[in-house]
């Protein structure tokens, strides 16, 4: 009997530890992630500085009536395109008319009187001849006739001035541009010293972008000037699409760098028929200083960011991905120019960022023909497709977002 419970014991002991001591089947290697990828090109590219510009007018003009009278009518519409000379709105003349007649048929009485004081003076030299008068009459008739002549001169001069307080009626454009709102209604009395005016004109083609770039950008944009034939040339790009809106040149490179903000204005001039650019908006200036020969180039939305600034993944041996900091120097038609981490050929993750981890296995995924595209996105088009990406915390490369909303963050890089 002990003896079976003996062996009973050992049994159960040795069954046990079997059951107990049993290895547990390892792990399924996590499955492939699928992206698409691109490698680093070389080409040559634009060296430029960008940043945000506001859109102004070449010129504005208030204009105000130059006499005191009652407004008879306008003749533009608001919003209206006008051209230099243009007429605008008339004043009523018929109180300068009379002024302009007065001044007429004074000179006319003038000129009257001088005709006879010269045939006066004719006279007395006649009469001197043949001492039939004094010499002393004859010197008073000579400076009647000057003084008379100064009189006429003085009648040109009021008629010329009435011919202009006439002409002052009649309003016109002293520039061509766009109208904005009539400020004041037909049927008012308008003086000449009215603080509001009449109405605004403001020159909108060619229109202005002022901007400025960082103090460390001025010698750049100095030496560029100095050794370019041609005003430099300057895209302004739609910040929301980031299309380019126009081209233009460079006009001024402000004569001094404000101490207070430690940056320079500039200003460029742009061809605006279409009216694609208007007073007040808020656009991408973009300046050209000339061109970088062997540059490395990705599309845009291989550029991601996180906490410790620019990173894009690099796919190494295995089809493992790592992370690797880079420096975006420019990002221009969904193309960002990289200045250092990345070398020419390696291959690097275009789509598909959100859903990799460092070292992560990849595959090139079967829709590459379809996500292909992607790659030449444009940034915004891409923040638009995913606005989630730019939350902070979706930053970090162990939680990277979505390629196309880091896009966005490139293409505000300076270099």
């Amino acid at each position: 009997m002990v003896l079976t419970l003996l062996v009973v014991i050992a049994l159960a002991a040795f069954f046990g530890r079997k059951l107990f001591t049993h290895e547990a089947p390892k792990a399924a290697a996590p499955p492939a992630v699928p992206v698409t990828t691109a490698k680093v090109a070389t080409e040559t590219v634009p060296v430029a500085r960008s940043n945000v510009g506001t859109v102004m007018t070449v010129a504005t003009v208030t204009v105000r009536s130059r006499v005191d009278g009652q407004l008879d009518r306008v003749d533009f519409k608001e919003g209206q395109d006008v051209k230099a000379g243009q007429v605008l709105a008339r004043i009523d003349p018929r109180t300068f008319q009379a002024q302009l007649e007065q001044a007429q048929a004074q000179k006319a009485k003038d000129q009257a009187t001088l005709a006879n004081a010269q045939a006066d003076l004719k006279r007395y030299g006649d009469l001197i001849k043949e001492d039939a008068t004094s010499q002393q009459t004859l010197d008073t008739q000579k400076a009647l006739v000057n003084q008379l002549t100064a009189a006429l001169k003085a009648d040109d001069a009021q008629v010329h001035f009435a011919q202009v307080q006439l002409d002052f009626t009649t309003i016109t454009a002293p520039i061509s541009g766009r109208i904005g709102a009539r400020l004041v209604d037909p049927g008012n009395i308008v003086h000449a010293t009215d603080a509001n005016g009449l109405l605004v004109i403001n020159q909108i083609d060619p229109i202005a972008v002022q901007f400025t770039l960082p103090e460390s950008s001025f010698q750049a944009v100095n030496k560029a000037l100095r050794g370019a034939q041609e005003p430099l040339q300057v895209q302004a790009i739609d910040r929301d699409t980031h299309e380019p809106l126009a081209a233009g040149k460079l006009v001024l490179l402000n004569n001094q760098i404000d101490v207070a903000t430690g940056t320079i204005a500039l200003k460029a001039q742009f061809p605006n028929s279409e009216h694609k650019l208007w007073p007040g908006q808020s656009v991408d200036a973009r300046v050209v200083l000339g061109q970088r020969a062997d540059a490395l180039t990705v599309p845009a939305a291989v550029v991601q960011r996180g906490p410790d600034g620019f990173f894009a993944y690099v796919v190494g041996d295995g089809d493992k991905v790592r992370v690797q900091p880079i420096g975006v120097a420019d990002t221009v038609n969904g193309k960002a120019t990289i200045d250092k981490g990345l070398n020419a050929g390696d291959r690097v993750v275009v789509d598909g960022q959100y859903k990799l981890t460092p070292g992560a296995r990849i595959v090139e995924s079967k829709q590459g023909g379809a996500a292909a595209p992607a790659a030449s996105t444009s940034p915004a088009e891409a923040s638009a497709a995913s606005p989630s990406a730019a939350s902070p915390s979706a930053a970090s490369p162990s939680a990277t977002a979505p390629s196309a909303g880091t896009a966005t963050v490139a293409t505000g890089a300076k270099p």
